[in-house]
């Protein structure tokens, strides 16, 4: 539910600018939602209009929320919005604390962006990614043998959904397997808003002193892994030893938002028999089915991060003035009716299907094609080996995370 905010006086009088007086601020409380609800206050926002004012729980100020996906796709790919920016001012958000690192590639606009991501790109593309693809099968098998042992029930997220990325994730950084553990306790601390501001930036901290260690061990390195590609380009001068940190937290925590998007993505086709059969009886639409599916699951709270406007825009009428912070919603731009038609309903014949699951523009996730082909093997493997897979509890008690700002179970009780 929303509460409206009144406007600033300010923002009614004579010469506001276009649009300001008749776009209210909208309180977004963001609720933990349980399940794969969608959030029923974009939706309202959604029902509003293409361009409205929010504020989130935490930061200060309001910011404009883009939902159709013309807007959306434009904002992200439009360098007059700025994310380096965001740096240098206080913005409302989602997140209880802000601690971005400078440099970190998130935060950074062409071409620096540019440089720094074309660093790793060996190591991300198709070609790089496929490079990974056999002993991310070999380690998948692995670990669903061990399941099968195990015998029902059991906990579908801690002993596949889980631990398959991490292993995954640390394969392509070249993060030793010891160090696996270490990694997935890093990350949880920095994702979640519940352990506070001192226990996330204390992980963070010790994540990029172990990256630095690492990075600075591969600066003559061949290798083709991100940390030694990054290394290399440390000896090179291309980027610099903070940039290649940063890169890398960036990268090691956004590998593990497989666990997350798949524990939904398999939460969805457990309580939807009809969907699981079809990918069972018909595997050819498989990779069709993930991208509908991957269009489809809320995959997080809220929105990600925001950007500033670097002078006046006009969007829908709407004028978005320089300093203003702005966000897009890929989640509401995934279901405008105008791209996707019928879009609440789950079609695994819908073609095309340009989703922006992975973002779009300069920022579009770099471990993009890495998720689509876990999320293949995921499905390939639980289908095929565990034909009666269900869930071994009811759906309303699989618990889900709170104050996770990547929506997902918390469990996932399985048997089969």
């Amino acid at each position: 539910m929303t509460v409206t905010e009144p406007l600033d006086p300010a923002e009614g009088a004579a010469g506001a600018a276009p649009g300001v007086a008749a776009c209210p601020v909208r309180h977004w409380e963001v609720p933990d939602l349980a399940g794969v609800d969608f959030d029923p206050t974009l939706a309202e926002l959604m029902r509003e209009g293409p361009v409205t004012r929010i504020r989130l729980p935490n930061g200060e100020g309001w910011a404009w929320l883009l939902t159709r996906y013309d807007d959306v796709r434009a904002v992200a790919n439009d360098l007059r919005f700025s994310r380096e920016a965001v740096m240098e001012q206080p913005v409302t958000r989602l997140a209880p604390h802000f601690i971005p690192d400078r440099g970190a590639v998130g935060f950074l606009d062409p071409p620096d962006h540019t440089r720094l991501r074309r660093a790793v790109a060996p190591a991300l593309t198709s070609k790089g990614v496929e490079r990974v693809r056999d002993k991310a099968r070999v380690m998948l098998d692995q670990l669903v043998d061990g399941l099968v042992r195990q015998g029902p029930p059991a906990d579908l997220t801690a002993t596949v959904l889980s631990p398959f990325p991490i292993a995954v994730i640390c394969e392509v950084m070249g993060v030793p397997a010891a160090d696996r553990h270490t990694m997935h306790l890093w990350t949880q601390l920095i994702l979640s808003s519940s352990h506070g501001k001192e226990v996330s930036e204390r992980a963070k901290r010790e994540m990029g002193a172990y990256f630095a260690d690492l990075i600075a061990l591969r600066v003559d390195s061949t290798g083709e892994d991100v940390t030694s590609l990054l290394g290399a380009a440390v000896g090179r001068r291309e980027v610099s030893l903070e940039e290649a940190v940063g890169l890398s937290v960036l990268l090691q925590i956004g590998g593990e938002a497989v666990t997350n998007n798949s524990g939904q993505m398999f939460y969805l086709l457990l309580t939807r028999p009809d969907l699981l059969d079809r990918l069972r009886t018909e595997p050819e639409i498989r990779p069709r089915a993930i991208d509908e599916l991957l269009r489809w699951i809320p995959h997080r709270s809220a929105v990600g991060l925001s950007r500033i406007a670097l002078e006046d825009v006009d969007i829908k009428g709407v004028r978005i003035r320089a300093g203003d912070a702005v966000y897009v919603s890929y989640l509401a731009a995934n279901r405008d009716p105008d791209v996707f038609p019928d879009p609440g309903t789950i079609d695994f014949t819908r073609s095309p299907n340009p989703h922006v699951s992975f973002g779009f523009g300069p920022h579009y996730c770099p471990g993009g094609q890495l998720g689509r082909l876990e999320e293949e093997l995921l499905v390939d493997a639980l289908v095929d080996r565990l034909p009666g897979l269900r869930l071994a509890v009811p759906a309303d008690q699989v618990p889900f995370r709170k104050g996770a700002l990547i929506r997902g179970p918390e469990t996932l009780p399985v048997a089969w």
